[in-house]
């Protein structure tokens, strides 16, 4: 779990690093909006506290990339009281939240809290994802069969193949998915798909 500030006034990044020292998580703080996503690991769990006035890459566009990327990074929006409406926008676009500047440690905890559950779960489903991109076409027909609970030997019979076969596949798409069991790979899949259509 890393905390990611980014903001382009030191005062700011050396006042938020003060406050976050109890929480006892790795910080790495970004002057330059552009550093922090051509450097930062978008794929590690964490939270980023993201300006939204600043040079070269706002806000704004910082989240859009983050999202084009499919980072796994919670979004927290800080703004000042003029940009409010201006935070209102990206919770539209899947901010987790807002604060407003200055910051309370409170705020800050809670949200982080919050944060760390939010880009766990999208590190699960990044994970998902790039392990089903893993399987051949062939697999995915077959993981399909699987999901609804269908016996091998019907699977075999409605894919024109050996039961043999249909078991061989079976133990590549759980070495593939990285599922211990068929709950887990199912609860994956599922997760994944859900996402996929509330995005």
């Amino acid at each position: 779990m890393i905390i990611h500030i980014v903001d382009d006034e030191d005062a700011i990044l050396d006042a938020m690093r003060f406050l976050l020292a109890p929480l006892q998580t790795e910080i790495c703080t970004w002057r330059s909006s552009r550093d922090f996503i051509q450097q930062a690991d978008l794929y590690r769990q964490g939270v980023v506290l993201l300006d939204m006035r600043m040079p070269l890459l706002d806000g704004h566009q910082v989240h859009q990339l983050l999202r084009e990327k499919q980072s796994v990074l919670a979004v927290v929006i800080m703004t000042a009281h003029g940009d409010i409406p201006m935070a209102v926008q990206e919770l539209k676009l899947g901010a987790l939240d807002f604060l407003a500047k200055p910051v309370a440690f409170e705020s800050l905890q809670r949200v982080i809290s919050q944060g760390r559950e939010f880009s766990r779960k999208q590190l699960e489903i990044h994970r998902t994802r790039r392990n089903y991109q893993k399987l051949t076409e062939k697999e995915k027909r077959l993981l399909e069969h699987i999901l609804q609970g269908t016996p091998n030997k019907l699977i075999a019979d409605k894919l024109a193949v050996s039961v043999r076969t249909v078991e061989v596949h079976r133990a590549n798409i759980m070495e593939k998915m990285q599922a211990e069991s068929l709950a887990a790979l199912v609860s994956a899949i599922t997760l994944l798909k859900e996402y996929d259509r509330a995005d």
